[in-house]
């Protein structure tokens, strides 16, 4: 008698429920896709995810903020150790998926799952924040975290790989920025471990570390406004001196000279706002000469820098960029004066004048900031 035809797997109603189903059926049944734009690289190495939830030495009292849980394969670890989890999450279709995987578990009362963007949202209090996070709001979500009234006890965080070194980069270093100088100003930042990529699904194109960062106690008495405006100038050109940096760019003692007619202004000082000796009265705008042009051209070359992140472009610089050819500002005695004073703090206050941005540390920034504002000069 001759055999019977064998079914292909998964034709007809009697397919075996054991068959593995074909593409298309799985694609088919999928519960949703990933958002790339969004930052969904899921993490899926159970290994690595211990280990981040290890590295913040939870406590059973804590309250844990996390950004962007994603299916929940960290959110299940922190809610074994934590008293409660705040997950913030952007995308609906995530928010569901982790309520659901703790729903009717004595964990799943402990959670409690936010719909929205966390650089928007009003944070309550939480002791630890634990974050896989998207790589569009790495910058804005440390700041965020920095800039607290009750900043948490430490942040357990995955970034792309350049961008964590940059947090913890040293003077000196090709990645040391005005990032590297600002974290560690207000927090304590170690690294913690390497990501690679076959470890999320699905891959990002680039690597991942994760670091801790702990914010500092008591906080540095000092403007964070001042701070970073000072930060941004030196670091425009943070391959050149800070002599160039402050007094070769017309657009840095544009903003200084303001910034000084308001100070006097509030402390009632008076000052002589004329022309400079035997030069006649000017119009705002006058016609540049040729050499002017060229200065000018040359001034914003350093812009397309790669090193360089888009907003630690100060806007005063691009507006200065953007002002009409040919256009330029009287220079009066308040001008002279700035100048002058700029010149002082660098050359004999400080001595910093013939020193780059990317060799000086914390110390050296400060005594600059102290040195600026005493002479008047400020930078918010």
């Amino acid at each position: 008698m001759p055999k019977e035809k064998r079914k292909r797997a998964g034709a007809g109603a009697d397919a075996s429920p054991y068959s593995k189903p074909s593409t298309k059926a799985a694609a088919a049944n999928s519960v949703f896709k990933m958002n790339t734009n969004l930052g969904q690289h899921i993490l899926k190495n159970p290994g690595v995810a211990s280990a981040i939830v290890e590295k913040a030495n939870l406590k059973q009292s804590d309250v844990v903020l996390e950004v962007g849980p994603g299916t929940g394969n960290l959110t299940v670890l922190i809610l074994k150790k934590a008293k409660q989890v705040t997950a913030i999450e952007m995308d609906p279709r995530m928010a569901a998926e982790v309520t659901k995987r703790v729903q009717g578990t004595p964990e799943g009362k402990k959670l409690k799952v936010q719909l929205g963007d966390v650089i928007k949202a009003e944070l309550g209090y939480f002791d630890v924040c634990i974050s896989n996070t998207p790589y569009q709001i790495s910058s804005p979500l440390v700041f965020k975290l920095l800039s607290l009234p009750q900043p948490p006890r430490c942040c357990i965080l995955m970034f792309q790989r350049e961008f964590a070194m940059r947090l913890f980069a040293k003077p000196g270093e090709k990645l040391y920025s005005r990032l590297s100088v600002n974290v560690q100003m207000w927090a304590k930042v170690s690294h913690v471990m390497k990501v690679g990529k076959a470890n999320f699904n699905p891959p990002p194109l680039v690597e991942s570390n994760v670091v801790r960062i702990e914010p500092k106690h008591p906080r540095p008495q000092i403007q964070y406004p001042e701070w970073d405006g000072l930060l941004r100038i030196s670091f425009v050109r943070k391959n050149k001196t800070l002599r160039a940096g402050f007094l070769g760019t017309s657009a840095v003692i544009e903003l200084l000279e303001s910034n000084y007619k308001l100070w006097c202004a509030q402390n009632d000082i008076p000052i002589d706002d004329g022309p400079l000796d035997g030069q006649a009265e000017q119009p705002e705008d006058v016609e540049m000469d040729v050499d002017m042009e060229k200065e000018a051209e040359e001034e914003f070359k350093g812009f397309s820098d790669p090193d360089m992140e888009d907003d630690e472009i100060p806007d005063f610089f691009t507006q200065a960029v953007k002002r009409p050819r040919g256009k330029g500002k009287r220079r009066g005695k308040v001008t002279e004066l700035v100048k002058e004073k700029i010149r002082r703090v660098l050359e004999e206050e400080t001595g910093l004048a013939d020193k780059r941005a990317r060799m000086c540390d914390e110390g050296d920034f400060l005594k600059l900031l102290y040195a600026f504002n005493k002479e008047g000069i400020h930078f918010a």
